[in-house]
């Protein structure tokens, strides 16, 4: 019967990605069928953790944050939880071997987030590592199955994928992330007087990042690729979008790309993907 309740917890992770991120939904709908179920479970695990800081207003965060590190370590341990989205990251952490530290490294960035921290060029780093870089690290593991020469290979890619990805949201989310949750990521950035010149240089450290991404994911397995370019060619999408709107845009309102413009997108990367145009 422990086999239907995997199923159930894969179920309730898959449903977590929908309902949060259309892009990765999209993506993993194309990675190979054996992949779908571990790579949702990484989502969902992440999500749940960001949820918790991000969102629960009024509840006490801190103890929430605790507990659900206490009950991952715990389902990691016993290979079992009670918590769908816990039990299906552990089958997938034990499945793939992926290493604790990454699991540890990711959740002090979570702790970060209840501080008020002034992110320095080094916590900002940090943070970038622990939200993102390990979280690219966990997929790609994933991806490559046990090859570790490919993994070792494609690891700095992987990270620097996580990076951009991340760096986008915090473009794209800088007004709620100020004005709500009173955080400033980028580190010597006044975001109430961010200039035209600081927006550039961000863009261009991230676009920088997207350029050897895509390096990474020419090299992929067949099985993830296809998955793992149209997230890339999404983000990268709303990138340029949010790269041709002035600076006082971002600083007021959110960029979005509705989905209709986001099917549109899927259409074109796989195009380019089936054109070996990537």
């Amino acid at each position: 019967m422990k086999l239907l309740f995997d199923q159930v917890s894969e179920q309730c992770s898959r449903i977590t990605t929908r309902a949060y991120s259309t892009s990765f939904s999209l993506g993993i709908l194309f990675l190979h069928e054996s992949l779908r179920g571990s790579i949702n479970s990484i989502y969902g695990f992440v999500r749940f953790a960001d949820e918790i800081v991000d969102s629960f207003e009024g509840y006490d965060q801190r103890y929430l944050l605790d507990k659900f590190i206490a009950d991952t370590n715990d389902a990691i341990k016993n290979k079992i939880s009670l918590n769908p989205i816990l039990n299906s990251f552990q089958k997938v952490v034990h499945e793939f071997n992926i290493e604790q530290v990454w699991i540890d490294t990711f959740l002090q960035s979570m702790k970060m987030d209840l501080e008020k921290v002034t992110y320095t060029t080094d916590k900002y780093k940090q943070y970038i590592l622990g939200s993102a870089e390990v979280v690219g690290l966990m997929c790609l593991h994933v991806f490559t199955n046990g090859e570790k020469e490919l993994f070792e290979e494609l690891k700095p890619y992987a990270m620097k994928l996580g990076s951009a990805f991340q760096k986008v949201n915090f473009l794209r989310d800088i007004h709620a992330d100020y004005n709500i949750l009173g955080r400033t990521y980028f580190p010597d950035v006044d975001i109430k007087n961010m200039s035209s010149e600081q927006k550039t240089g961000i863009e261009n450290e991230i676009e920088g990042e997207f350029h050897e991404a895509l390096i990474g994911i020419r090299k992929l397995p067949a099985e993830s690729r296809m998955g793992v370019y149209l997230a890339y060619y999404y983000y990268h999408s709303l990138f340029r979008k949010i790269k041709n709107v002035p600076v006082h845009h971002v600083l007021t309102e959110r960029v979005r790309i509705n989905n209709g413009h986001k099917f549109g997108l899927m259409i074109n990367s796989i195009l380019r993907y089936q054109m070996n145009m990537i």
